[in-house]
């Protein structure tokens, strides 16, 4: 029986006023990503979705707009089972499209229309997190 990992991990859809969404792409592994990670010890879900975002994507003067809720994920990589419970928020970028600082060299961030983003993502609980946020921006049940 192969070793379970278990974590906690956040991260941010975040949206233009342009009506595009931002997703990272990650050559080194061919994947096109959302922004997330770990959850450090005494650190917030919320507080976790911003440092990451800012730290992967160079993206920092964000505004929070709601919770997107919670869902546990499990895979397995490298013959380990990986268990995480995520939580996501739906962020704003006002203003330019320019990072505001460099973004983790092994991210490239992309802006990019709704559709795009749900097609371009690798993980479906990654679309997952985009069909939400774009029920809450468009106003969907």
């Amino acid at each position: 029986m192969s070793e379970v990992i278990r974590y906690q991990a956040a991260g941010g859809v975040v949206v233009h006023a342009s009506g595009r969404v931002m997703v990272l792409e990650r050559s080194s592994r061919g994947e096109v990503r959302l922004p997330k990670g770990h959850i450090d010890p005494g650190e917030s879900p919320r507080e976790t979705a911003l440092r990451e975002v800012g730290e992967e994507s160079g993206f920092e003067q964000l505004r929070m707009l709601a919770d997107l809720g919670r869902q546990h994920v499990a895979f397995h990589y490298q013959g380990k089972t990986y268990e995480r419970d995520e939580f996501y928020f739906l962020m704003l970028r006002e203003g330019s499209l320019t990072p505001d600082h460099a973004p983790e060299a092994q991210f490239r961030p992309r802006w990019v229309p709704w559709d795009e983003a749900e097609a371009l993502l690798t993980f479906e609980s990654e679309r997952e997190w985009v069909r939400r946020a774009r029920r809450l921006v468009t106003n969907q049940p």
